[in-house]
């Protein structure tokens, strides 16, 4: 089994640059309901993820930044708390699972390095579950 079986491509992602402004960040995670969005470069390099939570701590720590303010205040202000570890594309399947038990996507990168999707902690459990009940039919 590979990674790709699992992958989710850049094209169904929504991410955000590391060139936007506080104010995009958070209506691109408003507008998805995502907690968590990768940051690629504008090389399409993977920078890290950004959470509501470094948001708000921002926004916490900076009480002079009003919401109107945050349309002028660069991303790369913004302090990330969170590692999510990217996996290479041709990486073992085990240890896409393993990321996956503390994380709940996946980053995947091709040979350069590139970002070119994700892989959900739900798409892994999905097909265990699907699996699981194939056996439990059967058995």
């Amino acid at each position: 089994m590979k990674i790709a079986f699992f992958l989710t491509p850049k094209a169904q992602v929504a991410w955000v640059s590391t060139t936007s402004t506080v104010r995009q960040a958070i209506e691109k995670m408003e507008h998805y309901r995502y907690t968590a969005v990768p940051l690629l470069t504008p090389e399409g390099r993977y920078d890290g993820t950004l959470t509501e939570g470094d948001l708000l701590w921002y926004l916490k720590q900076n009480p002079h930044v009003s919401f109107a303010d945050t349309e002028y205040v660069a991303l790369a202000a913004v302090t990330r708390r969170l590692v999510v570890k990217p996996i290479a594309f041709d990486a073992e399947i085990e240890a896409l699972f393993a990321l996956a038990l503390d994380q709940n996507f996946v980053p995947v990168l091709d040979d350069r390095g590139v970002f070119i999707g994700i892989v959900r902690r739900r798409s892994i459990l999905t097909f265990l579950h699907e699996k699981l009940a194939g056996l439990l039919r059967a058995g």
